[in-house]
Formats: structure tokens, sequence, C-alpha cells
């Protein structure tokens, strides 16, 4: 809503005054225009050229023994004069089509200016309190020194005195929030403000985008808050894309290609954030903890080590692996599966299959029925750091395939 506001708002104040001021100052520079136009195209003789002129010998024509016939005087038609002031712009209807051509010009650049201002408002309420606090505190710093420095410049007697002393302004407020980032780790309010206030901005991890699954989860919307990718991240997927190892490019160039893709369905920040990611000599996953810590986010990664470190220090990490084994359904011992015995076990007797989403179902008694769907009982699920692991037999359901099928071939037989 203030988005909303803040674009309309500048959007009608540009209308207005464009067509304001077009209306009120248009007249007076067309008419500036057309009377300089006039005096040079109406530009009288000089002096000098008109006596060159006169100086010039009198060439007598030569006579002829033929008589010519007088020529007849051209009839000149006498010119109506033009007129000293360009009256158009200040007719009622010239300056109603100035005002419409300043209120669409004034319009356009108001909407300019608007989305200029959302985008800075939006940083604004996504930035840290201590971040704020730096900002504002280094503002009063350069004012401050402006002031005392005024006399001294307004006492020179400069004709720019005001654009000096704006100038400087500037200039020092910009040093003094500068000055105050190069040791916003001292500071107390930036201490104080530490990372209790979450931003709920996702950081993507380098593995998180070439796995590609991060992909869907977005499409679904089950990955709320705003989307970062760090500059170095891409960077890392460019250098993965252009290794000699066959391997190493498809990865790297299905990375960059579920980025793009991503970028389709939502806004993604790339790079805006990384000057809290710390030294670029930095190991990139170091930067990625100090990068999610500094701007109050969550850190979206596969890898497990990084979960590790950025689990100690007090970074929220989203693993999608953790949320695949969550999502998966629930098996308890004693339930009936159905599935296809698709090869042996490691142990005499042992049959080997796989539910629907991958669970690897370890069979007793399913050596003789590889290439068949059964019925099998759990008897056991244990649940591992890569996921679920269930054993079941297909002793108890194999009378009855047994029995089902020759009733079969007994109704088949005439």
């Amino acid at each position: 809503m203030l988005k909303f506001s803040i674009s309309v708002a500048a959007t009608i104040l540009g209308a207005v005054l464009g067509a304001a001021l077009c209306a009120d100052r248009m007249p007076d520079a067309l008419d500036w225009v057309y009377k300089t136009v006039k005096a040079t195209s109406t530009k009288p003789v000089s002096v000098e050229q008109t006596e060159a002129v006169t100086a010039l010998p009198v060439v007598k024509p030569k006579t002829t023994a033929k008589e010519t016939k007088p020529v007849p005087p051209v009839a000149v038609s006498d010119t109506a004069p033009q007129p000293d002031n360009y009256t158009w712009g200040r007719s009622a209807f010239g300056r109603l089509s100035l005002a419409l051509l300043g209120m669409i010009v004034g319009g356009a650049i108001g909407s300019a200016i608007g989305r200029v201002l959302e985008k800075w408002f939006t940083n604004w309420e996504k930035m840290p309190l201590g971040e704020r606090v730096t900002i504002i505190t280094g503002i009063l710093i350069g004012v401050l020194v402006t002031i005392a420095l005024s006399p001294i410049v307004t006492g020179t007697g400069l004709a720019y005195g005001p654009v000096v002393i704006g100038g400087l302004m500037l200039g020092l407020s910009a040093l003094g929030i500068f000055a105050l980032k190069s040791i916003e780790e001292a500071l107390p309010w930036h201490r104080a403000s530490g990372n209790r206030r979450r931003s709920g901005i996702k950081v993507l991890d380098t593995n998180v985008l070439i796995d590609g699954r991060i992909y869907d989860v977005i499409r679904a919307g089950f990955l709320e808050g705003d989307l970062y990718v760090p500059q170095f991240v891409i960077h890392e997927l460019q250098h993965i894309a252009d290794s000699s190892d066959s391997n190493r490019r498809q990865r790297g160039r299905r990375g960059l290609d579920v980025l793009k893709r991503i970028q389709t369905e939502r806004t993604v920040d790339v790079g805006s954030q990384d000057r809290f990611a710390g030294d670029a000599k930095e190991p990139v996953d170091d930067r990625l903890v100090k990068l999610a810590k500094a701007v109050g986010g969550d850190l979206v990664s596969n890898d497990f080590n990084l979960n590790k470190v950025a689990t100690i220090q007090e970074v929220k990490v989203l693993n999608l692996n953790d949320l695949v084994v969550s999502l998966k359904p629930t098996v308890l011992p004693g339930e009936a599966l159905e599935l296809t015995v698709l090869r042996l076990g490691n142990q005499p007797g042992q049959g080997v299959g796989y539910l629907d989403d991958g669970t690897m179902v370890v069979i007793e008694n399913g050596s003789e029925l590889v290439g068949n769907v059964v019925r099998v009982e759990v008897t056991q699920v244990i649940q591992t750091e890569r996921g679920k692991m269930i054993f079941a037999d297909a002793a108890p359901f194999a009378l009855d395939d047994r029995l089902t099928k020759r009733s079969a071939r007994g109704r088949a037989t005439p």
C-alpha cells in the first residue's frame, strides 16, 4: 500500500506541476524563440556592405542594332507585416494544449521518480536497525560540520556560496556514513541490534541451485520471503560451468539454468548485500554464513557440513533433504506394501525393491520373486540421516498369492 501511494502521488504531482509550468512559462519561451528566429531572418544590411556595393564599377550593356521591346513591370503584391510577438501560446487553446503536454511529460517524470522512491523505501524497510542508525548518524555529522564551516564559506564572498555549502553538506554526510560503516562492528547500536530481527531473506547456496529441486519448491509457493543470490555464488557456478570435466561443466550449467528459471517465477536480488559477506579471499561457505547472519536471513543449502557450521553460529538453515525426508509417507511395522522386487539383496534369500519416493525396501524371502509385483509386510523401519530404510517380509502373503493364482487358473479351465 505504501508503494502504491508513493507511485500514485509522484505521478499526480508531476502531472500537476508539469501542466502548471508549461501553461505559465512556455508562452514566454515560445515568444522568445519566435523573436530570435525573426531577428536572424530579417537582419539589416550593414553600412560596409552598402558602400561595397556602390563602389563596384558600373558596366554599361552593349547596344545592338536591333531595338528591344521594353519589358512591362511586374506587379509586386504588398505582403502583410509579421507580428512582433507570438500570440498562439497566450491564447486559450494554446495554453490548454501546452498544459496537456506538460501534464503528460510531468506525469511520466513523476512516475519514474516514484519508482525510484519505491525501491529506496523498500530497501530502507529491509535494512537492519543498526544500519539505519548508522546512516542517520552519518548524515547528522555531515550537517553539523557543514553548519560549523558555513561562516567560513560565506565570509569568502563567493557568488555561489549556497551551492558550495550544499555540496559540502552532501560530501561530508557521505564521508560520515562511510566512516561509521568502516567501524560498525564496534558501534554500540550495531552490537545491540545483532541478529534479533529476522528479515525473511532466503540466501541460496551453490549446491542447492545445482540440485535443481529448489525451483519446484519455489514454483509451488512453499518458500516465502525475498530470494537472494550472492554474486560470488554466481561466479562459482560460472567457474564450474567452464571446467574441463564434463560432469562438473554440466552441473555448473544446470545451476545457471535453474537460477534463470527461478528469475522467471520470482524476483531474485543478486549481489546487493555482498558487502556483509566479508573478504573475497575467504571460502565461499564462510562468506555465506556471515552474509546470512548479517542480513538476518535464512540459508538454503544441501551441504551437510555447511549446515552444521551455520547452525553453530545461530543461522537458520533450510535443508531440502530434510524437507524431502519429512514429506515421505509414514510406514509402520505391520502395514502391507505392494512393490516390484528388482534385484537380489546382500544376504541370502533377500530381495530389494523401492517405493515410489525412492525409499529402499529389503524383502526377506524375496530372492525367488525378482521381477514380480508382490505384497509384503513391513517388519522394521530404520531412520538414518540420508533417509529411511524399510525391512519387510514376503512370506505372510506368499501363500495367499499362490492360492489366488491357483483359483484363477481353475476358473479359467473348462
